[in-house]
């Protein structure tokens, strides 16, 4: 009986050594290929802004770049259009590979948007790219349903981690933004082990993420400051909510009043090229780096992170491509930095806690902000950068950027899962 009980454990002790290894050998792979993904991505967007900063006049053919986007997409990327929303359905319910169309067409769409100045980010991009590459693994490997849920989730990992140089952030990620309120562990590692890989490799290719001020002293937690954290990130919950509502009204108005698809995005650039020349500065397009830095060394005022929360939307909603989470960066350092007008916190503290928390808030993803600030800000900053996220996460309801994010379980238990 004895030898029995030591078998199985045994056999249990090599079935978990043997799994280990699998998802080990996996990750890793799809590590290689999320960092190979955001490393052309990075390159590509840092040529595409440059190039439009030293081409201003560029921006007067906004229109025409959103109507080859969309063109492009109309005739061979129906069935990708839906993208950081596909991968999520995807994982929920496991129906067919991702066409790898998916990693070049986003990347290109994306290209186009930067260059000719749209107002976008990167982040969905570059999960697009490791997630499509990813999906390749699954025929290759012969891997069950289950398993495939897992392989996408650590390339959502993976592309979150190289682009932004978040390695654990990036990990909670692709557990994290599945469904509010859950979070699946049978992924943690594979999810870490393609973060770290991802992150590494787009490291070692000699590409280099923005460093951003630290706050020079963080003060004590007292309840004056326990107050200002409160109430910086309810500021913070309430802008990812106005983001998210409307990139998604925006969204909604050009496919009911447009039928024809790359019209949408080409009469949305009218728009945007309009707002830019009315405006007289490019402070609010592209992903706006210039502008977070200079939110960590200095008070800006309340309206920067306005105009960038307009002008990303409708980029968004025109249906121009790029991610969301960099103007969601932008938001919340800009906000956070004005907000040290009123608050007796510094501007570059706050900047630290509205760069994560209005993302955070957005994506439904505390967590994985809390991280995220934690690895960019210091772990000094990290109570305030908690209690900004946590906030932020409560204060933006039940929306989010992602519509095919599922409500595992509510946020507040006084009230229902959905919101009207």
């Amino acid at each position: 009986m004895k030898s029995l009980r030591q078998f199985k454990s045994f056999a249990v002790i090599s079935q978990i050594i043997s799994q280990i290894i699998k998802w080990f050998v996996i990750a890793s792979v799809v590590g290689l290929l999320s960092g190979l993904g955001s490393a052309s991505l990075l390159l590509s967007l840092e040529w595409a802004t440059d190039w439009r900063e030293t081409h201003i006049w560029i921006i007067a053919l906004l229109p025409l770049g959103g109507f080859l986007s969309g063109w492009l997409y109309d005739r061979y990327g129906k069935s990708i259009e839906a993208g950081n929303n596909l991968l999520l359905e995807e994982i929920h319910n496991s129906k067919k590979i991702i066409p790898l169309r998916m990693a070049p067409m986003v990347l290109l769409g994306t290209t186009l948007t930067h260059l000719f100045g749209g107002s976008a980010g990167r982040e969905g991009t570059a999960l697009q790219i490791a997630a499509s590459l990813a999906d390749r693994l699954t025929k290759i490997c012969s891997l069950q349903p289950s398993d495939r849920r897992i392989l996408l989730m650590s390339g959502l990992s993976g592309g979150f981690a190289s682009v932004f140089g978040a390695p654990l952030a990036g990990t909670i990620f692709g557990l994290e933004v599945l469904a509010i309120g859950n979070i699946n562990h049978n992924a943690l590692f594979p999810c870490l082990v393609a973060a770290i890989v991802g992150d590494r490799l787009t490291l070692s290719l000699g590409l280099h993420h923005t460093a951003y001020l630290h706050a020079p002293s963080i003060p004590a937690i007292n309840l004056i400051e326990l107050i200002a954290a409160i109430g910086a990130g309810v500021s913070f919950g309430l802008a990812a909510k106005i983001f998210a509502k409307l990139t998604h009204k925006f969204n909604q108005f050009f496919k009911s009043k447009i039928s024809y698809p790359p019209l949408r995005p080409a009469i949305g650039g009218v728009m945007v090229a309009l707002l830019v020349g009315a405006i007289g500065s490019t402070k609010y397009i592209g992903l706006g780096i210039p502008t977070i830095v200079k939110a960590f060394e200095t008070q800006l005022p309340p309206w920067d992170f306005a105009a960038k929360i307009g002008l990303t939307a409708l980029t968004l909603g025109a249906g121009f491509k790029g991610g969301e989470v960099t103007p969601l960066f932008f938001i919340g350092a800009t906000l956070g930095s004005s907000l040290s007008l009123i608050l007796p916190l510094s501007a570059p503290l706050l900047a630290g806690m509205g760069f994560v928390a209005v993302f955070g808030g957005a994506a439904n993803t505390p967590i994985a902000a809390t991280l995220m600030g934690i690895e960019l800000f210091g772990i000094e900053s990290g109570t305030f950068i908690a209690i900004a996220c946590v906030m932020s996460y409560l204060a933006s309801g039940h929306t989010g950027i992602y519509s095919a994010q599922r409500i595992g379980s509510g946020k507040y238990h006084f009230m229902p899962k959905k919101e009207e």
